[in-house]
């Protein structure tokens, strides 16, 4: 029997983002450890280097300037302004992955995230949730990277970030790293699934398909009933 339904073969782009220090990024290094076919679309920023960052692969580390002159060139799907530094998606590879049928991660800050939204309607935007402020603030703190001021500002955008939940088609909290990962696996199957995916739909006429079914040798000698 011929294959009933096509399914579009483009993959899909997933916006992955959420307050500074719910652990996006853990998340994300675990869920493309164990998933083929991803692609992780890496972000630019004019902010400086902290420790444990790599070039080219935590960030593209560009200068304010460099960033304004690509800005002018068009060459972000979108950018914004955070904690005073830049940020934003190169355009660069994201089409030629999803027309390849290659899902793209984008793990950008909630501003991008909703422009993203607006300008790729389609896109799975997942907010990821930290288990409490509480622990959240432990995080930021615990980073020892910033000064008190900048922890209180990240602390405070965390809040205005929340706020901007129900405008996500997912939220999932960051109680373990793993069961995260294993929800944002489960959330693009099912996206994958869905009906408005499907291209086409084989179907032979009743008759074709009785006389199909009949004439199967896994049915021969059997009694059939319809």
């Amino acid at each position: 029997m011929s294959k009933i339904l096509k399914q579009k073969e483009r993959g899909s782009l997933i916006v992955i983002s959420g307050p500074s220090g719910c652990g996006k990024g853990t998340i994300i290094k675990d869920f493309l450890s164990k998933h083929d076919n991803v692609w992780l679309s890496i972000s630019c920023t004019s902010r400086d280097m902290r420790p444990g960052d790599i070039a080219d692969e935590t960030y593209f580390f560009i200068s304010r300037g460099e960033f304004e002159e690509k800005i002018k060139n068009d060459e972000f799907l979108e950018y914004a302004v955070y904690n005073g530094n830049y940020y934003g998606t190169p355009k660069e590879h994201i089409e030629e992955k999803l027309t390849k049928g290659i899902d793209v991660i984008l793990e950008i800050e909630v501003q991008g995230a909703l422009k993203v939204k607006e300008i790729v309607p389609e896109a799975i935007c997942i907010f990821i949730m930290p288990p409490s402020m509480k622990e959240l603030r432990k995080r930021l703190v615990g980073r020892g990277t910033e000064d008190k001021e900048k922890v209180l500002n990240r602390f405070k955008t965390a809040y205005k970030e929340i706020n901007e939940v129900t405008r996500y088609n997912y939220v999932v909290t960051n109680d373990s790293i793993e069961d995260a990962s294993k929800k944002i696996a489960a959330i693009i199957m099912s996206e994958k699934c869905r009906v408005d995916r499907i291209e086409e739909v084989y179907l032979n006429n009743e008759e074709e398909e009785i006389h199909e079914l009949l004439m199967d040798k896994d049915f021969v000698n059997e009694d059939i009933k319809i």
